[in-house]
């Protein structure tokens, strides 16, 4: 079980802990280079006004300051007033240095791009099971250059699905939503802050909908007419195309509300068909963050709810630009940090062993420490990880070590040069030759296996 941080909100992980944080981001890396997509990395901070200029996220903005500063030293760093939009501060999620990192980088990348990424985040926000203030995402975004077909939204679904479906996670439901779908509903009866109305619709699970209700009437002026429509609409959840009929069986026309009734049925047909099982249509999900604009998704855990979405995202057609040159984007982010700590205080996955080595070379005296390198290269060599003894102690005591450190395999070597080599688990040991032998396959790497 992951232990509690020291510091709140600032998880930290024993070596079998990271060992299934290692197996998670191994294979997010694989299932993202399978389907084409580049890995890049930005820096961790960006300034205040890039940060803050897309959505209501200043709260969660850790801004940055040295220490020490002279007025001379500060001006060329940038402000430690967080007030001044050329201030620092670390970046709460990838998407927006992301933009930033397209449009200074136009020149050099090939149009539609795809890239993923995995990095740390920082968010100033309360610190509880699934949140926390220091943690990793993993990314993935397709962006276009004017234009990007909306057949991306649908790839990227079914390529998170794929990824979530090879980690040792339980089941999981993609939620999958429509901004324009939502947008064109709210404009056809009559509520023109459309985004207004999306803030309030995100709060629908953490308040309830009798408090949505009053906030659409009493800072949105919807009437209790309006307010009812607003909330019918996001009680729709199926897992076929039926919400189409369901949505226009309301009896509201808007022509931005058939544009994404259309795409959100092209993603649910897709994943019927590639991912079933995995995905619904569920007209709840507005996502916060005002940079949305069409496909919306949260993703949760069957059973495990309570812990919030492992994976959002969206289409964002604006938040990259340069002039009048548009970079419109489409991309989901994993919460690997939120994910790890579910699999490990539930123990849904272990590792097989603590620590990567597979074989201790044991020491018969301390003349033979440089003998020991040698045959621990001849393994390394093999790709067997391999370590040394410190120092030459009795064998039973070396034997100690080797299980306290979880190494399965003890290497001996005597006098005339003879080899052998001991499983401490079951206390096999036999005849071994280190230009040949290998452990068996199951403990050649370490192993991380469900529950």
């Amino acid at each position: 079980m992951a232990r509690t941080a020291s510091l709140s909100g600032f998880p930290e992980w024993l070596p079998q802990e990271r060992l299934v944080e290692l197996h998670v981001l191994d294979t997010l890396r694989k299932t993202f280079e399978l389907h084409g997509f580049s890995s890049i990395e930005t820096r961790a901070v960006e300034t205040v006004g890039q940060l803050l200029r897309k959505g209501e996220i200043d709260k969660e903005v850790y801004g940055l300051s040295r220490l020490q500063d002279d007025e001379g030293e500060a001006a060329k760093q940038g402000s430690s007033d967080k007030s001044d939009p050329n201030a620092f501060a670390l970046h709460f999620d990838l998407t927006v240095p992301f933009a930033r990192y397209v449009v200074e980088n136009a020149g050099y990348l090939a149009f539609p791009f795809r890239r993923y990424q995995i990095q740390k985040v920082w968010r100033g926000e309360r610190p509880q099971e699934g949140r926390a203030r220091e943690f990793t995402q993993a990314d993935i975004d397709v962006v276009g250059d004017g234009e990007l077909p909306f057949r991306y939204d649908v790839e990227i679904a079914l390529v998170i699905a794929e990824a979530l479906s090879a980690l040792p996670i339980p089941d999981f439901r993609l939620r999958i939503n429509n901004r324009k779908l939502a947008e064109g509903f709210y404009r056809g009866i009559g509520l023109t802050d459309t985004a207004g109305v999306l803030r309030s619709i995100d709060k629908l699970e953490k308040i309830g909908a009798d408090k949505v209700a009053g906030l659409l009437k009493s800072e949105l002026g919807a009437t209790d007419e309006q307010a009812a429509l607003a909330l019918q609409l996001a009680t729709i959840r199926t897992e076929d195309t039926s919400f189409v009929e369901q949505v226009r069986a309301l009896g509201v026309k808007d022509d931005l509300l058939e544009e994404g009734l259309s795409e959100l049925q092209q993603v649910i047909e897709a994943a019927v068909q590639r991912a079933p099982g995995k995905v619904v249509a569920d007209l709840s999900i507005a996502r916060g963050l005002d940079y949305y604009t069409g496909t919306v998704v949260e993703t949760v855990l069957v059973g495990h709810e309570q812990l919030g979405s492992i994976c959002s995202g969206g289409r964002y057609d604006a938040l990259a630009s340069k002039g009048n040159r548009k970079f419109p984007g489409v991309g989901l982010s994993i919460g690997v940090t939120r994910l790890v700590s579910r699999i490990l205080s539930q123990e849904l996955a272990t590792a097989s062993r603590a620590v990567p080595t597979a074989v201790l070379v044991a020491l018969n005296s301390d003349d033979s420490w440089s003998a020991a390198q040698d045959i621990a290269a001849q393994l390394r060599g093999r790709g067997i990880a391999t370590e040394v003894a410190a120092k030459a102690e009795k064998f039973g005591k070396q034997i100690k070590f080797a299980d306290r450190r979880g190494i399965p395999f003890v290497w001996f070597t005597d006098d005339d040069g003879k080899h052998q080599v001991k499983d401490i688990r079951s206390g096999e040991q036999v005849d071994a030759d280190p230009t040949t032998w290998t452990p068996p396959e199951e403990d050649l790497h370490v192993r991380v296996t469900t529950a």
